[in-house]
């Protein structure tokens, strides 16, 4: 055993020095420098990403700006993890019924799913996100045969383009949903889902407040991540969909804590 696997202070410190250094790591090639096990990496690399001081992606890491108390634009978080964020969308999507009343929060992986919910028969659609409601302004193919009702809260943006605050809250205090598909910044066992945003950690809580059931979304990179204020435990999940990278530790957790564990396969590229 290599002083680095014997010492795991030591070993983090050199993964962030390689990580500040190149901009990103592979999980296979730290396992190769370091001389420890695939399942030690991962280890590290979640311990890191719960400090703040780099972002899990699939098979590695890369440098992080965010901190708990930050979050990066939609824009540059709709880029990441597009494969399975596509997955759990489409698993997430069949749980939608036709004429049901759903409600979407903001986030890429909660708009993924919105993609696919465009001709679902008499659908109302309750949503604080500005992207969501701009793709669902939008006909789809059988918008004609759809007939959805589009229904937008108030409230002031964020950087990640939810709309948040007292306004959003009151509007959404006075709705029943059926479904809430809901995403996150990160989820852990002890934190449940979490996001960096205080006022969208509380509009978050009204929406699900408001939901008969509630579905969490979030692709396998999210586990592991702690943001700034949690929204939701894991025992008041109805359904955590995810994809197929996440590890058999997570798996474990969330089939035990969660209503049901939905994860979804990922094609490859």
């Amino acid at each position: 055993m290599t002083e680095a696997a014997r010492f795991a202070p030591q070993r983090r410190a050199l993964i962030l020095d390689m990580v500040r250094r190149d901009g990103a790591v592979r999980v296979a090639e730290l396992v190769e420098q370091l001389g420890v096990s695939d399942m030690t990496i991962r280890r590290d690399l979640d311990v890191l990403a719960r400090g703040g001081s780099l972002s899990k992606v699939h098979g590695g890491a890369i440098r992080s700006s965010v901190t708990t108390g930050d979050e990066p634009p939609f824009e540059t978080k709709a880029a990441l993890e597009s494969g399975a964020k596509a997955a759990v969308a489409g698993a997430a999507a069949a749980l939608v019924k036709p004429g049901s009343v759903v409600a979407i929060s903001g986030g890429t992986t909660s708009y993924a799913v919105a993609t696919r919910l465009r001709d679902v028969p008499g659908l109302t659609v309750v949503t604080n996100s500005l992207p969501v409601a701009e793709l669902l302004r939008t006909p789809g193919p059988d918008h004609g045969a759809a007939g959805q009702t589009l229904l937008l809260t108030g409230g002031t943006p964020t950087k990640s383009a939810s709309l948040v605050g007292p306004l959003a809250d009151q509007a959404i205090r006075s709705l029943q949903v059926d479904l809430l598909i809901i995403g996150a910044h990160g989820v852990s066992e002890r934190a449940g889902a979490t996001t960096p945003n205080l006022a969208e950690a509380q509009t978050n809580r009204a929406l699900i407040a408001s939901a008969t059931q509630v579905a969490v979304v979030a692709d396998h990179t999210k586990w592991g991540v702690v943001g700034l204020s949690q929204f939701i435990a894991l025992s008041e999940i109805d359904y955590f969909v995810s994809d197929d990278g996440l590890d058999a530790q997570a798996r474990s957790v969330l089939g035990d804590a969660v209503g049901q564990l939905i994860l979804a396969e990922t094609r490859p590229a």
